[in-house]
């Protein structure tokens, strides 16, 4: 008696361990890659490596039959070590010939060159009440030794001075000589110290933004991405808008355009029928534009200008657009400045609005001249044929203030006998006769 038999249980109603043996699936055999040994494939087991390997065909290239390499331990020196020390390392010789020429690290050994100056020169060009000669000199010792690392070299300097300070003093020592030593200024003007000198007060203002970026929390983090969007969806809006404007402003100035043509002189037009074009008088401070162009805080000139340009152009139609920017054209004048600078855009915008004004004054006095024709040519006279004694009054109106219509004789009774100027003649009969 066993267990199955205690819990009642038939023998066959657990699968025995060699039936799950059998009914495991047999492992898929991996097949070993080429250029790779049996021993490595064991140890890596078929991982990828984390570094680039060789390509398989540099595996199976075998050397030239020609050439007999040996390795052997020679000595060598460094030419960027000053005490000629000599040390040992394996050398690649091939048919016996053994290498020449400097150790091939010795190229990475790259120094800084320190101008040197005289006690002279100190007296003369480069004394500083901040600054004694002691500490000077200690300063130049240090950057030569540690190759301009100011931060090493702010720890190691004996009294207590900053980064700025120490990079501040140094500099402008450099600029100093360089302005001594050159015989004009403009050979040393394209020179990196002279062009851009060093600004203390510009470094720290940078080193105090930089360390409020990295100090700030998660929070704020995310309140300037959601104020990011923000903008950006607002500027999304803006321009459908401008998009939809521009476009109904198309349509509109094409429909002037046509009436404008009709009134050519020579044709009799009426006074009541001409409409004179609205003179543009665009805002001198553009302020709406310049309160939109504050909200985005940081923006390039040329947005700006293509803003102000636009808002310039508003209630001008697309024809006067063309032909400003044609007279642009003519008086050798770039659409768009080259120099976008603040001057030069004030009057790219001046230039603009002359323009558009002279326009629209050409415009006037074309209208002028054709309403001041048609009055010479007497087409305003009275049409002939027109009785003078008579004044046309419409049917369907009484200046009594009652309008006599179909709906006021339609009220009048169903019974009521018609007036005799709405009968009808009758036909007269035989009898009558």
């Amino acid at each position: 008696m066993d267990a199955k038999d205690i819990l009642g249980l038939h023998k066959n109603s657990f699968p025995s361990s060699l039936d799950n043996k059998k009914s495991r699936p047999p492992k898929e055999s991996q097949r070993k890659p080429d250029g790779i040994s049996r021993e490595v494939y064991a140890l890596t087991g078929g991982m990828p490596p984390l570094m680039p390997s060789i390509d398989a065909s540099q595996l199976k290239k075998k050397p030239p039959t020609h050439e007999k390499v040996t390795w052997q331990w020679l000595p060598f020196t460094n030419s960027a070590r000053k005490d000629d020390l000599h040390l040992y390392h394996w050398v690649r010789v091939v048919n016996g010939v053994l290498p020449t020429g400097d150790y091939s690290f010795a190229k990475y050994n790259k120094s800084v060159d320190i101008i040197k100056y005289t006690d002279e020169e100190y007296e003369k060009y480069l004394t500083d009440p901040m600054w004694t000669k002691e500490e000077t000199n200690e300063l130049f010792d240090l950057c030569e030794r540690f190759d301009l690392r100011f931060v090493v070299i702010a720890d190691r300097f004996p009294s207590s001075r900053t980064v700025e300070e120490l990079k501040d003093r140094y500099y402008s020592v450099l600029r100093a000589i360089l302005l001594a030593r050159a015989a004009s200024s403009g050979d040393i003007a394209t020179h990196p110290i002279i062009k851009e000198p060093y600004n203390v007060s510009q470094e720290m203002e940078r080193k105090r933004a930089l360390s409020m970026v990295l100090s700030q929390t998660r929070q704020q983090e995310k309140r300037d991405e959601e104020v990011l969007i923000e903008a950006k969806r607002i500027a999304e809006l803006r321009m459908a808008s401008k998009v939809t404007e521009q476009s109904q402003l198309a349509v509109a100035s094409n429909a002037d355009a046509e009436l404008t043509e009709r009134a050519v002189p020579g044709e009799t037009v009426s006074p009541s029928n001409v409409q004179l074009p609205q003179m543009v008088v665009p805002s001198a401070d553009n302020a709406s534009t310049l309160a939109s162009l504050r909200m985005l805080r940081v923006y390039l000139r040329t947005y700006a200008l293509e803003q102000m340009v636009q808002a310039s152009n508003a209630t001008a139609g697309v024809r006067t657009i063309k032909r400003v920017e044609q007279t642009l054209q003519d008086l050798g004048v770039n659409l768009k400045p080259r120099v976008p600078t603040k001057a030069v855009c004030a009057e790219h915008l001046e230039l603009r609005r002359e323009i558009l004004t002279w326009l629209n004054l050409q415009k006037q006095v074309q209208y002028k001249e054709a309403e001041g024709s048609s009055f010479r040519d007497g087409s305003y006279g009275e049409t002939p044929g027109t009785p003078k004694d008579r004044t046309f009054i419409p049917d369907s109106l009484n200046f009594g203030g009652e309008r006599v219509g179909k709906k006021d004789q339609k009220r009048k009774g169903h019974g009521a006998p018609p007036t005799a100027a709405h009968k009808r003649p009758r036909k007269q009969k035989a009898s009558d006769l």
